[in-house]
């Protein structure tokens, strides 16, 4: 049995990821690889359940260090529950966000402590981490007014302002920067087909490792 392996698409709001994420699940179905697709927050019926409590915006007042903790609590039965035992099956997980968006969000854009970020991560994660970050980049400005065009609702984290977001995006790149050999980083403000072109070339180089 082959090797499991874990991918992951994250980045701005807007950029894109839904469209990307079916765009790779082809190419490697194409290739006989057996895929897994799933999210976070979610990703297991505890975690959909935390999701709902994150996302909700209708509770404004819930303090960062408890978003944080929820976080930890949905990715700790995502891992166990599902992405180790795919893993474990020889599949190929891709997840719409994973721990990459926690040290984004909380740390650069809410502000948490660095430590208590990795502190509660390492706990969810219990050593484990994903093969490739694919981080979709994109203007905030841009990622909004897409957000917007959809027609639904915003969740709780979409409804932030601009520097909230902006800050997030940076620490997409800060991540980026450090850890090159398992991230990658597509401009999303090209078109749908050059996006999904260069993710696909990030994969296909990924490939060639596992």
């Amino acid at each position: 049995m082959s090797k499991g392996f874990m991918l992951v698409c994250d980045g701005s709001n807007g950029a894109g990821k839904t469209t990307v994420i079916k765009g790779i699940e082809a190419h490697l179905l194409s290739k006989g690889y057996e895929v897994v697709l799933t999210r976070e927050p979610g990703g297991t019926e505890i975690g959909e359940k935390i999701r709902d409590v994150i996302l909700d915006p209708s509770t404004p007042q819930m303090s960062d260090i408890t978003e944080l903790m929820l976080f930890g609590a949905a990715r700790a039965q995502h891992v166990i529950e599902k992405i180790k035992p795919a893993l474990a099956a020889g599949k190929v997980v891709i997840s719409d966000r994973f721990d990459a968006a926690t040290f984004s969000f909380q740390h650069y854009a809410r502000g948490i402590d660095l430590e208590t970020i990795k502190t509660i991560n390492d706990l969810a994660l219990g050593g484990f981490k994903p093969d490739l970050n694919i981080i979709l980049d994109l203007d905030p400005k841009v990622g909004l007014e897409r957000v917007q065009q959809r027609g639904e609702g915003m969740d709780r984290l979409e409804i932030e302002k601009i520097d909230f977001l902006s800050r997030a995006r940076d620490g997409y790149l800060a991540q980026a920067a450090t850890e090159p050999d398992i991230f990658a980083v597509i401009d999303a403000s090209f078109s749908k087909e050059e996006v999904l072109k260069r993710c696909i070339a990030s994969v296909d180089n990924l490939l060639k490792k596992v």
